[in-house]
């Protein structure tokens, strides 16, 4: 269980345009960087991951995010297919069945150590159906395009 977890802000509260997927304190987010923006205070409080994050080409959000037991984020996609969404398995409750993302047809658990990719922009939904926290390093980045989509901004593709 994460210390102080109750000081982290909501998902909604941070990006007030997600209220339609989440209420009230069952999804925190601890964001490092917002669309490029920086969150001096948060990166400050942990320089080693910023380092990590720095090192990957294109970056555009990071955040850990945690979700909150019996928690389920319904059916959603994102805007703009410029970017891929990553993340890293930080805390997952047993079994790894309880904590499982749907994107598309396919259902994916996390698994401590390990990694998903996956297009945002893609029909996704997300369930913790365990008595625990799941933590996930959630990053954004761009795209990577072969030329001649390289030059443009990949929201086309």
């Amino acid at each position: 269980m994460l210390v102080n977890h109750k000081y982290i802000p909501n998902f909604q509260d941070v990006s007030p345009d997600q209220a339609r997927l989440t209420q009230g304190e069952d999804w925190k987010t601890f964001f490092f960087y917002i669309y490029g923006h920086k969150n001096k205070e948060n990166c400050r409080r942990c320089p080693e991951t910023v380092r990590l994050l720095r090192s990957i080409p294109g970056m555009k959000t990071a955040m850990f995010s945690i979700l909150a037991p019996k928690k389920h984020i319904p059916g959603h996609r994102g805007p703009y297919k410029g970017v891929l969404r990553y993340h890293l398995g930080l805390i997952v409750p047993q079994p790894k069945t309880l904590c499982k993302i749907k994107v598309g047809a396919d259902i994916r658990y996390w698994e401590e150590g390990k990694s998903l990719i996956f297009d945002d922009s893609d029909w996704h939904l997300v369930w913790n159906d365990s008595a625990f926290q799941r933590v996930v390093l959630f990053v954004d980045f761009v795209r990577p395009l072969s030329f001649p989509l390289s030059v443009v901004d990949g929201s086309f593709v």
